[in-house]
């Protein structure tokens, strides 16, 4: 089956807790706080690798959590860094969050996005010995690792994209074309996927080639199996659209032809301004060719280039490729979006202020990524790590913020899932 959308799960590993240790040794006296930091934890990342061509291996598996850092030791040993997790997808792959905001666009072999941070590790007693506190104790927890669910989804990177209504001979032309065995059969809806195939016609021309399910009436809007793969001809730079000669009369032909460029404008109209091809197939069962070259002639006269052919037979079908080869260099030099740094870290919504103040029933609620992380990494039931705690949010100026949302003393200041009593005095 072919997978082109998935949902997952990330977690950077969290990193490992500092060290909360003193030099005992004999003939050492006073030898001071000596805990190491604790490791970092695991990234997940994604890499783009060609050998790839769907997301089957994320169908079914769609948690993917990293290692947590080591703890650090005594004599300042730092705890081992985990290892990160590397997710491989296909060429095309586009990352977006969970409200549909795109992250990344993956498109080159080895292309890396880091879509899960792993945790710092948190600092040992040694890194906080200063020159008027020269036996702390507490050591910091490890920082918990970044967190999100992400979509994944495929556009196939093909430069020439079969479009057409069901049955028209899209994988007939395809299979003549190329090395690709897509399902061929006299029923509608006989391709179910996305079918990719590589046209050679000489040494130094050759292009990719695919072939997508039939559009029918309402696509746009998800009717048939159109909307699930319209996606897949965004990459191509030329279109060829397959009409059958045989369906009817000219009139039957025009109404196949604008049905489908409906579809296309509804779904982009910049995909329906796209270079395009149009291959007048089934010229084999054609039984009255005055009904087809009026067709033709009607095309003409809006200056689009039509081939009539025979996939079933290969008749005219080198000609349509050659020129579909001629459009394609000629779309060489247009520029084309560059793609991301091989390696780039997602980061995800942040905020420049430390905290934000909400007033709730029975008191205030504090929020913020650096509050809420600094809270992760302290260790409350320790007293001395609650005083530094306490000290960080006197830098930052919480309890003067709070004092001009009108707390008095007394009120319930929650931070996160922990609960505090606001005493303007400490």
């Amino acid at each position: 089956m072919f997978i082109d959308r998935v949902k997952i799960f990330v977690k950077g590993g969290d990193g490992g807790a500092g060290a909360l240790s003193f030099r005992r040794e004999k003939f050492v006296p006073r030898g001071g706080p000596d805990g190491g930091n604790g490791g970092r934890g695991g990234n997940v990342i994604l890499e783009v690798s060609r050998q790839l061509n769907s997301l089957q291996d994320y169908r079914f598996k769609h948690h993917f959590p990293a290692s947590r850092g080591g703890r650090g030791g005594g004599s300042r040993r730092h705890g081992k860094d985990a290892a990160d997790i590397v997710l491989q997808v296909p060429p095309g792959t586009l990352v977006k969050d969970e409200e549909g905001k795109t992250i990344a666009d993956l498109v080159a072999q080895g292309q890396r996005l880091v879509v899960a941070k792993g945790g710092r590790g948190g600092r040992g007693n040694a890194s906080f010995k200063t020159s008027t506190r020269q036996t702390p104790r507490f050591a910091e927890l490890g920082e918990p690792g970044a967190s999100s669910w992400l979509w994944l989804e495929l556009r196939l990177i093909a430069d020439v994209g079969l479009l057409g209504l069901p049955n028209a001979g899209k994988s007939t032309l395809l299979s003549s074309a190329s090395a690709a065995r897509p399902k061929i059969a006299d029923y509608p809806f006989t391709t179910l996927e996305p079918v990719l195939g590589v046209v050679e016609l000489a040494d130094d021309a050759s292009f990719v080639m695919a072939d997508l399910p039939g559009l029918i009436e309402g696509a746009h809007e998800g009717a048939g199996l159109g909307l699930q793969f319209l996606r897949h001809i965004d990459r191509t730079r030329v279109l060829i659209h397959v009409i059958d000669a045989a369906a009817g009369d000219q009139h039957k032909l025009w109404n196949d032809y604008q049905q489908v460029r409906s579809e296309l404008k509804k779904y982009s109209a910049l995909l329906a301004r796209r270079p395009h091809l149009i291959a007048v197939n089934k010229m084999d069962a054609v039984t009255d060719a005055s009904e087809v070259l009026a067709f033709r002639q009607r095309l003409v006269k809006l200056r689009r280039r039509t081939f009539p052919i025979s996939a079933a037979t290969g008749e005219g079908v080198q000609d349509l490729l050659w020129a579909a080869w001629r459009m394609l260099e000629k779309r060489k030099g247009e520029p084309t979006p560059q793609p991301l740094p091989a390696l780039k870290v997602y980061r995800g919504p942040s905020s420049a202020e430390p905290f934000t103040i909400e007033r709730v029933e029975d008191g205030f609620r504090v929020s913020g990524n650096q509050l809420e992380r600094l809270l992760a990494m302290t260790d409350i039931t320790n007293p001395e790590g609650l005083a530094h705690f306490q000290r960080m949010l006197d830098r930052w100026g919480l309890n003067d913020a709070l004092a001009r949302h009108g707390a008095h003393g007394g009120e319930t200041v929650r931070i996160s899932d922990v609960e505090f009593l606001y005493d303007p005095q400490r």
